[in-house]
């Protein structure tokens, strides 16, 4: 096919995609809650209805022991042409409370272009960006696809590493194709090439055997809530900068961005500061950023006049691309235990959430083809960045299969929202999206 062909397939396609990514909109595939367990389950048996519907020669729906329903599929490659796998996800994020929504969060609705609801940019537009692309082609893609769709991606990939053991011969590939990231705006393409990493920690601080009067007490007795607030305070210089010692840093030549703008889609309020220093690139996806995700303490409306005497929290480290996860965990919980006042017995415990950052390296021929592939689709020049969220599996995929090119490309944009209130999909970028990954395809058969 023709680049002019290919586009007016996937023109065609599009009303239907739309119509087909609603559906798995409304499925609330939570993976994270048990609740919603068979939900994510239907989610799956939706995604493998639509492989089969778009010509896969097999479609398969595979669980790790514990885990969630995942969907491969295999359109065979035709003789001397490469194969891809390309990978999205259909589980999606807890909505935050439905009451906050503007419409509801898994009703999916338009308003001004956007298509609103969970899961509409993360990670469901990913899903059907490769069916309306595999669609597009008649079901007979210019090149081998395997479709690796994940279902617990929101809960970190937890049975990811024994899937890739399990079904390693069927996902083996030579480029593999990540659509779980973003773009810098809405008609310009980017190729994720870094990605922060994460740790966390439960610090608990303990000073007193039991509560005591704060009347009778308070003074010469302090209490554990205060003293944990006191080491909480010390993660952060007075400029905002992450205050542990020893992290990784580094810098980008990615443009700065408009503070107006990005305040507006972050919404702070008026007064608020932007913490640290540097560009707001830099400062998302080139630093690290600490913060404190939970407090165990008395609800106000519930709190009583005594000193408490044992308090906890959970505090998350982002890592600059670079950071060793282990040295970056034991740092943050040496600084948490040298900044608790007052002799206070503290004790710091690893937490779970464990994620590597990445940094790809991006050359090669997937990468030459993707870069001119996204350029004809949206009218400019595709360009490279970082992100700063985390996404553990793109390390897995990296040292699971260390001969493909990785490419990790955008389904959101900055407005998307994504794990927030009213999470959506700018469907005109979707449309490029989609016309860009069928490009890429044939660029890539045309480099053999």
């Amino acid at each position: 096919m023709s680049d002019q062909q290919i586009a007016a397939a996937v023109t065609a396609e599009l009303a239907a995609a739309r119509a087909d990514l609603e559906r798995l909109v409304r499925i609330p595939s939570i993976w994270a809650d048990p609740a919603h367990a068979q939900d994510t389950r239907r989610s799956a048996e939706a995604v493998a209805e639509l492989a089969r519907g778009a010509g896969a020669a097999a479609v398969r729906i595979v669980a790790a022991d514990g885990g969630a329903p995942a969907v491969i599929a295999h359109w065979p490659a035709p003789d001397g042409q490469p194969t891809v796998l390309l990978y999205a996800h259909h589980d999606v994020q807890p909505t935050g409370g439905d009451e906050h929504w503007t419409s509801p969060p898994f009703e999916p609705t338009e308003r001004e272009g956007r298509l609103y609801g969970r899961g509409a940019a993360d990670d469901k537009a990913g899903v059907m960006t490769h069916l309306a692309v595999l669609r597009s082609y008649g079901g007979r893609p210019p090149v081998g696809v395997t479709l690796f769709i994940e279902g617990e991606e929101e809960s970190g990939s937890p049975t990811l590493s024994a899937l890739l053991r399990e079904h390693h011969a069927e996902l083996a590939s030579d480029v593999i194709v990540i659509a779980d990231a973003a773009n810098p705006a809405v008609d310009v393409p980017a190729l994720t090439t870094s990605l922060r990493g994460l740790v966390d920690v439960i610090v608990e601080v303990a000073m007193l055997e039991r509560p005591v009067h704060s009347g009778v007490y308070g003074g010469p007795v302090g209490d554990a809530l205060t003293a944990l607030c006191v080491a909480l305070g010390s993660l952060h210089d007075e400029k905002g900068e992450v205050a542990i010692p020893g992290l990784a840093r580094s810098a980008s030549d990615a443009p700065d961005l408009d503070e107006a703008t990005f305040r507006a889609d972050v919404g702070l309020l008026d007064g608020v500061e932007l913490l640290g220093t540097g560009t707001i690139p830099d400062r998302t996806c080139y630093q690290p950023a600490v913060a404190v995700l939970g407090i165990d303490a008395p609800r106000v409306d519930e709190a009583a006049n005594v000193l408490l005497p044992r308090a906890r929290a959970m505090v998350s480290l982002r890592l600059a691309p670079g950071e060793d996860t282990a040295t970056a965990q034991r740092a943050l919980a040496e600084h948490l235990k040298a900044h608790v006042p007052w002799g206070a017995q503290v004790t710091v415990t690893p937490g779970t959430g464990v994620a590597e950052p990445v940094r790809l390296v991006s050359t090669g021929t997937a990468y030459d083809a993707a870069r001119r592939a996204f350029a004809a689709a949206y009218g400019n020049d595709t360009v490279e960045m970082g992100i700063g969220g985390s996404i553990p599996f793109i390390a897995e995929f990296a040292r699971t299969f260390p001969g493909a090119e990785v490419l990790v490309t955008g389904v959101g944009d900055p407005a998307s929202r994504w794990h927030g209130i009213d999470e959506s999909l700018h469907l005109e970028m979707f449309g490029r999206g989609v016309l860009a990954e069928a490009y890429l395809l044939a660029a890539l058969a045309r480099a053999r």
